[in-house]
């Protein structure tokens, strides 16, 4: 915060000021923060120190904020808005469920549910590379979550999409795609108002494609491929903003806890979120379902099938407790030890045999290669 405001306060100024008229400037500021903040922007080079008496900003990047905060010149770089007739409007409503719809196909692909149609192969290739789902060692097709997707479930909407469009940043270049105009794209679909229709006239091919992508992740609505005008969802808003949009189904009492565990193992869940009741269903086994309750057990062959799909014992331990109901804070410890102790231990059962690879000479002096088993 206090580096913005010393950002905006040199960026419109035509000359270096000397140190002592920037300690004058910024004196409002905490001296600490202040302090830091300049290291900071020295160590990126955007403000620099001439002969130790004066400092400037960085001429490309004070031009470049200017251009940014100005659209240099262009109203396009702050999107052209599109005059659309009435019945082509849509509402926020509309805007709102639609970036939910999309952003929830992919979670529920990601934890196997079939709730929801499977996301595009574009989805599916970033997916695979950025580590949160692998193929299965028996079916080819078919994609099952890793330990770094499991990780991944557990994040706030915002930094999982910024996980994901950091990798899709990565393989631009590899897709022919210039890397600086994704990345500006990104920040000028972030600062559109939501709601409001906006042209596609005079975007580049690399603009297309990218727009015709963000759609898959619920970022911006276009009715079809040819439509002239997009508009973009609370969904990107996150691009240019730390807070989460408003996209949850969660209720208060879910967000405070709603897992209660059981020294028999017994999981008691109450929630009705759908999404929820997938991602337990990856390692606990579910016995039934009420309207606001589910009922599941944790089991040793739903605790290994879940090992075998890369979550570990800690996950599932670090989920349950996340996610325990205010009713659990009177035990001590959080969980029961039984049940904790009893996942690690269906975790080593797993690791208990290593294949090692090594040589051995017999009498005859012929070296074989021979694989050992070693049981720990």
């Amino acid at each position: 915060m206090t580096a913005r405001q010393i950002i905006m306060d040199l960026v419109f100024l035509d000359k270096p000021l000397t140190l002592d008229e920037c300690k004058q400037l910024f004196r409002s500021h905490n001296d600490e923060a202040y302090t830091a903040a300049l290291e900071r922007m020295q160590r990126l080079s955007i403000l620099m120190v001439r002969d130790e008496t004066h400092m400037y900003m960085n001429e490309v990047f004070r031009r470049g904020i200017i251009g940014a905060m100005t659209g240099s010149g262009d109203v396009s770089s702050f999107g052209k808005l599109s005059e659309l007739p009435p019945e082509s409007i849509v509402s926020t409503e509309f805007l709102d469920a639609y970036a939910r719809a999309q952003w929830e196909t992919i979670l529920y692909f990601m934890v196997g549910s079939e709730q929801t149609a499977s996301p595009r192969k574009t989805v599916l290739f970033l997916l695979q590379r950025t580590g949160l789902m692998q193929r299965d060692a028996v079916n080819n097709d078919k994609l099952n979550i890793t330990s770094l997707g499991f990780q991944f479930l557990l994040q706030d909407v915002n930094s999982q999409l910024w996980a994901l469009l950091l990798h899709y940043l990565s393989m631009a270049e590899e897709r022919n795609m210039d890397l600086v105009e994704v990345l500006a794209f990104f920040f000028t679909v972030g600062g559109l108002e939501v709601g409001r229709a906006y042209e596609t006239r005079g975007f580049s091919q690399t603009q297309l494609q990218t727009l015709e992508e963000l759609g898959d992740y619920g970022l911006v609505y276009r009715p079809t491929k040819t439509a002239k005008y997009f508009f973009p969802t609370r969904l990107a808003s996150t691009l240019t903003s730390a807070a989460s949009p408003m996209l949850s189904r969660l209720n208060d009492q879910e967000e405070q806890g709603y897992l209660i565990l059981e020294t028999n193992y017994r999981v008691y869940a109450y929630t009705a979120n759908l999404l929820r009741i997938a991602i337990l269903n990856l390692f606990v086994t579910l016995k039934s379902r009420l309207p606001n309750l589910v009922i599941g057990q944790l089991t040793r062959h739903s605790v290994k099938s879940a090992l075998k799909k890369g979550i570990t014992a800690d996950q599932i331990i670090a989920y349950l407790s996340h996610h325990a109901h205010p009713q659990m804070y009177k035990n001590e410890p959080l969980l029961p030890i039984t049940v904790s102790d009893q996942i690690r231990l269906w975790e080593r059962e797993q690791n208990r045999v290593i294949s090692v690879v090594g040589t051995f000479t017999p009498t005859n002096h012929r070296e074989s290669i021979y694989r050992f088993y070693i049981i720990i």
